[in-house]
């Protein structure tokens, strides 16, 4: 039977324990007392059969002997058989193991894919370990956080410089274009406003307009400019008699009196138009074509905008310059922010068993679903790093870990031989000859 020939041009040593040597001393030392025990049963068989003829009673032990050889040497070929050929003769069926190192390499494979692999293992194994109580003993530590920081700190510049060279920026700038002009603006203004008439916030800003048009009524340089328009409204007669001053002193007292009523009173009247105004903009936000259509032009316009661009270049340059300035520095205010929420995350996360379940189901979940992808490779990579290792190494390494049980089954051979034997022995005594 020849051997398929090798699918790797390596060979790949095997690895040994550290034990190995002893290992390999016990399995000489247990082959020689086979060996011997085998030798011996020679012996026992040759000198009781030589003296049978003067003692009837070594034919029971002749018996034994004989039976004890062939069962040894039996079990002696079955035992050589595995490992390589008996002799050195090329007889069919031997040296199980290496004439089978590919065939070995793939069931192995597949047994570990089917019994180690299988997602039902997986997640029970993988649910006995707490992830998130690890994950927040690491971080709730002040020198790992610190640790965590800095290499964080010295990823971002580079990952920032990456996405510079790379053309990013300008992908992701015109991608997120296309999603905002894609996004209709006026539902999206009226569900906004809709949001800010609910608790009836919009009233707040109400009264900060109000509180706006009284300082402005106060300002002296407001006032002047008012009185210079009244005074160019007013004929030259007018003028004369100061009229414009007693004119804009009125205005500035009403208005401040309607002002001071409608701060004072939740219900005033003003409230109320300014409450119908903001439903009817609302609604027609919502339901106005007219409205949808000035609302995607002003988006258009504003976008197209260049100094849009430019504002959003020079925010990005300057965030850019700072993280790398402060990447630099000894004392990082970035590492030190970030080295200061990870403990706080870490402890945080210590003390909310809740978050902790749902993140270690999380991990089970992904860690399960990425052994159950990526089994088949573990098991051909298994397969491979078999079919690669050293025959003869293998064969050793085999027969160095097991040899030593395998040969107890000589000895077991022999006494089990032995034991049929003298039983048959006897029975041809009893039945046939007596």
């Amino acid at each position: 039977m020849s051997r398929p020939a090798p699918v790797f041009a390596s060979v790949v040593s095997v690895r040994f324990d550290a034990d190995a040597d002893a290992k390999l001393s016990a399995l000489r030392r247990t082959k020689f007392v086979a060996a011997a025990a085998l030798a011996f049963c020679v012996l026992v068989f040759a000198v009781a059969k030589s003296l049978e003829s003067r003692h009837a009673w070594l034919g029971f032990v002749a018996a034994f002997a004989e039976a004890a050889t062939i069962g040894g040497l039996a079990d002696w070929y079955a035992v050589v058989a595995l490992f390589r050929r008996p002799l050195g003769l090329p007889i069919p069926h031997t040296a199980i193991i290496p004439e089978n190192q590919n065939r070995i390499a793939d069931n192995l494979g597949r047994f570990i894919e089917v019994n180690f692999l299988a997602p039902e293992p997986v997640r029970e194994k993988l649910a006995e370990v707490d992830f998130s109580a690890l994950v927040a003993d690491w971080l709730a530590d002040p020198n790992r956080a610190a640790d965590l920081s800095r290499f964080v700190g010295r990823l971002v510049p580079q990952t920032l410089a990456a996405v510079e060279q790379s053309g990013l920026r300008g992908f992701v700038t015109s991608r997120m274009l296309e999603q905002i002009e894609k996004v209709p603006l006026a539902p999206l203004a009226a569900e906004l406003l809709s949001a800010l008439t609910d608790d009836r916030r919009h009233q707040k800003l109400f009264d900060e307009f109000t509180k706006v048009v009284g300082r402005f009524l106060s300002d002296e340089q407001a006032l002047a400019t008012m009185r210079e328009k009244i005074r160019e409204e007013l004929p030259s007669l007018f003028n004369l008699f100061r009229a414009d001053a007693y004119l804009l002193k009125k205005i500035i007292a009403s208005a401040g009196s309607l002002l001071d009523e409608v701060r004072a009173d939740p219900h005033h009247p003003m409230r109320a138009e300014f409450d119908l105004f903001v439903e009817t903009f609302v609604e027609r936000l919502r339901t106005s074509k007219q409205y949808a259509r000035r609302a995607e032009k002003l988006k258009r316009d504003f976008l197209a905008r260049p100094e849009l661009s430019a504002l959003a270049g020079d925010m990005w340059d300057s965030l850019r310059l700072f993280i790398e300035q402060d990447a630099k520095a000894p004392n990082s205010m970035i590492r030190d922010h970030l080295a200061t929420m990870f403990v706080e995350v870490g402890r945080h996360l210590a003390d909310d068993a809740q978050i902790r379940a749902d993140m270690n189901q999380g991990f089970i979940v992904a860690l399960a679903s990425f052994v159950e992808s990526q089994k088949s490779g573990v098991s051909k990579f298994i397969a491979d790093q078999v079919k690669r290792w050293d025959l003869a190494q293998l064969t050793r390494l085999i027969e160095m870990n097991i040899g030593k049980d395998l040969q107890y089954i000589r000895f077991n051979g022999m006494i089990i031989g032995g034991l049929a034997g003298l039983v048959l022995y006897t029975a041809e005594r009893l039945f046939l000859v007596g």
